[in-house]
Parts: C-alpha cells; structure tokens; sequence
C-alpha cells in the first residue's frame, strides 16, 4: 500500500468514526459498562445521571465536572430498571468533605422513571459535592433500603469533551490531507520525510 492509499483509508476510517462518535458520549454509550454517569443501586442494577446548567451552557451536558458555580443546577436521573419506579427515593446534595446539606429532596415515587433536580442559584462554591440517592423499601415487602453515591465537582471551569478534543484532531488532520492533495511543495515535504521515515 502506498502513502497515498494509506492517506486515503485512514481518511476513510476517521470520517466513519466522526460518525459514531455519539457513542464516545456518556449520554449515548453503548451499555451501561461504558457510562460513567451512574448510580450502582444493586449488582447490575443502575440510574443514569445527568447534569445540565441551562443557562450558561445551553447546549452542554455534564457528569463529574459541572463547570459553573453560580448559575441553574439541574440534575437528572433516570431509572433503568421499572422495579425502582415503584419505590419512593429522596435525593440529598452535600458539600464535601465537610457534609454540609446544600439540597434535600424528601423520599417521593416518580413512575416515569425520571427524576429532574433544580438547584436554582447553582452552589455557594468551587469544590467536589457528592449525590446521595436512598431508596426506601415499599411497606409490607422484604425490600432493603439501597444507597448509593456520585461525586461531582462544580466551577472548574469548562474542558473539551472527549468528542470535541476528536472533533479537533480530525478535522487537523482533513486540513493536513487537503493540503497534502492540494500543495505539491507540502506533498513534497511529506513523501521527503516518510521517505526517511521508511529508511
């Protein structure tokens, strides 16, 4: 294969990969092995958690780095199993690592499976906050009461997600091909040093 068609194929592949990127996404991840955004209620048994800060990142979401302090907090929870949209569930936010109660949420059922939390003027300050969600057992059943725990850190400013940060190498590397296709002393450059790259 010459450098050409390597060039060529490679191309290819990263335009097919531009394509599937969503799946990179926790939002779109394939199964829950891959999504980070989660709560372990049970072995194998989970709910899904989103954060969104509406009006300064409109078009954002987020995990574990919530990028703003002082603007509308939402938090979204899914449930990816039914059995759980029967039991009530309270949620509580707290500033770490001193366990201070920022939000409390009193133990309701939500049969849709989706819980949305607001925090309307964001937190108090930079640092990690952690997610407690408690499910209660219904009366009458043998159900145990389930804990779980997510972490998050809130103004730390905004970083490239993993699809932005792909985003940029492919289209770095379109620009480098383009001008591979199109500039014969840069073409020149290339094959000079793959030449010596090969030697």
């Amino acid at each position: 294969m010459n450098m050409k068609q390597f060039i060529k194929k490679t191309s290819l592949g990263l335009t097919a990969l531009l394509f599937s990127s969503a799946l990179w996404a926790h939002g779109g991840a394939a199964g829950t092995d891959t999504d980070q955004c989660k709560f372990e209620l049970e072995k194998d048994h989970w709910i899904h958690y989103t954060a969104y800060q509406p009006k300064a990142f409109p078009a954002e979401d987020f995990c574990g780095n919530i990028p703003g302090t002082d603007s509308l907090i939402q938090l979204v929870f899914d449930y990816q199993d039914m059995k759980y949209r029967n039991r009530a569930v309270e949620f509580e936010v707290t500033k770490e690592p001193e366990g201070k109660r920022i939000f409390f949420q009193e133990a309701a059922k939500h049969k849709s499976g989706t819980v949305m939390l607001s925090l309307p003027e964001g937190v108090e300050e930079v640092g990690k906050y952690l997610i407690h969600i408690t499910l209660l057992p219904e009366e009458g059943t043998s159900e145990q009461r389930l804990d779980a725990h997510m972490s998050f850190q809130a103004g730390k400013g905004q970083s490239a997600t993993r699809n932005e940060m792909f985003l940029y190498g492919f289209f770095l590397f379109a620009g480098l091909y383009i001008a591979y296709l199109s500039s014969a002393g840069f073409k020149r450059t290339v094959d000079g040093m793959l030449g010596k790259f090969k030697d």
